[in-house]
């Protein structure tokens, strides 16, 4: 069998996407942003935001009408056509395979003692691959746990950062332009992606066709929130030069005694969004297997556990070589690359659907298409190379499979 039960309500759907969100960006993603904008990170967010906001109401206009595994791969073809489901598919598994690296390594850099961080992140990412393995109600249940955790976490750490603690001096917001602002809000934006994980799981939601939209705006919304109270405290905290000069700004905007709560926290929200991020790719790389974008042979779902226990593996394996051989600096811009392209073709995807189907206004999706180019091509150059030429590669490699004599009609 390859179809998948529903078993999630939407309270899971909100843990799911919030779980995906509330991660290792919360703590890591705010340094990096202050080196490209200085204060200005704070329009990044504003920015970064808006067009998750875009991003996400296309994603759940398209999920109400299509509630399938795949996410905007399922999307991008039944819109579009095959290319751009493909498209869609390879930007988000490179993208996110990046991030599943990105997460285990902060995990890592929190848990694991100094000199033992990609053995601790390989296990990670293994230890993870067998929890969903185990099937999905496990891991809405495990995540559920680690968000209550990483929220207690960060309650504390803006409490003690907020507590009787001389305020940084802050401003020049617009002193690094629009290009720093919006290389801010693209990696800014790394955070925020966790969202679609909920989309991608349409197959195993219960009234899919209302459950997903609701929970995607409200996992949004709540993220937001979130987000928003944590960069206000560390850059008044920090202030700006500082932020951008260190690795783990949470921890250094409070005081000594909290600051192994926020380990604590980051390393629980990193190992959250893995669990999440990992479902998320193993049932879009099961839509593409479906439809022979990927080997056929991967699209088998465990009979008794109702999960997609071949491509999960394979996942696992290519997570912990990356694990291995990368560190997290290049992989949230590569990742950001990706994932703004994916959203792209969702946005376009959500413009062509009818009346009948629409629930949000086109200026939404048109203005979610031209913020996600705008972002992609913000992200560092190395990240922008790199990422276009894995683009290619993908592309290239269908075009040559797809030579071959086939028995698809649609491909």
């Amino acid at each position: 069998m390859t179809t998948l039960a529903r078993r999630l309500g939407p309270a899971d759907a909100v843990v799911i996407g919030l779980g995906s969100m509330v991660g290792a960006g919360v703590f890591a993603v705010f340094a990096p942003a202050a080196r490209a904008a200085g204060s200005g990170l704070l329009i990044g967010l504003l920015v970064a935001a808006v067009i998750a906001f875009c991003n996400a109401t296309s994603s759940a206009q398209l999920a109400a009408q299509h509630p399938v595994s795949g996410g905007t791969y399922a999307y991008g073809r039944a819109q579009l056509g095959p290319w751009w489901g493909f498209a869609a598919g390879w930007c988000f598994l490179i993208g996110k395979a990046a991030s599943t690296a990105a997460m285990a390594l902060t995990f890592a850099a929190y848990a694991a003692p100094v000199g033992g961080e990609k053995p601790i992140a390989a296990v990670a990412v293994a230890a993870v691959a067998i929890v969903n393995l185990l099937g999905v109600t496990r891991t809405a249940m495990a995540t559920r746990v680690i968000v209550i955790i990483v929220l207690a976490c960060l309650g504390v750490a803006l409490i003690a950062a907020n507590s009787g603690v001389e305020r940084a001096p802050f401003g020049g917001i617009f002193a690094s332009g629009p290009y720093g602002m919006l290389q801010a809000a693209a990696l800014i934006f790394f955070a925020f992606a966790g969202y679609a994980r909920i989309a991608t799981m349409g197959e195993e939601v219960r009234d899919p066709a209302r459950t997903i939209p609701r929970a995607i705006v409200i996992a949004l919304a709540a993220a937001t929130i979130i987000y928003a109270a944590v960069a206000v405290t560390v850059l008044t905290t920090l202030g700006a030069d500082q932020l951008a000069a260190t690795t783990s700004p949470l921890a250094d905007a409070v005081p000594g005694w909290a600051q192994p709560v926020v380990r604590v926290g980051a390393a629980a929200a990193s190992l959250g969004a893995l669990l999440a991020l990992m479902a998320g790719i193993g049932r879009t790389g099961l839509a593409m297997a479906r439809e022979g974008d990927l080997p056929r042979w991967l699209a088998a779902v465990h009979e008794r556990r109702r999960v997609p226990h071949r491509i999960e593996l394979v996942l696992a394996v290519v997570s912990i070589a990356l694990v291995l051989t990368f560190d997290v600096r290049g992989a949230i811009g590569f990742s950001s690359f990706g994932v703004l392209l994916y959203y792209f073709i969702a946005n376009v995807s959500a413009w062509t659907q009818t009346r009948s189907n629409r629930r949000y206004p086109k200026w939404l999706q048109a203005l979610g298409m031209v913020g996600c180019i705008a972002l992609a091509a913000a992200v560092p150059w190395q990240s922008l190379l790199g990422g276009v030429a894995v683009l290619a590669i993908g592309l290239i490699g269908r075009m040559l499979v797809r030579r071959r004599p086939r028995t698809d009609p649609r491909a």
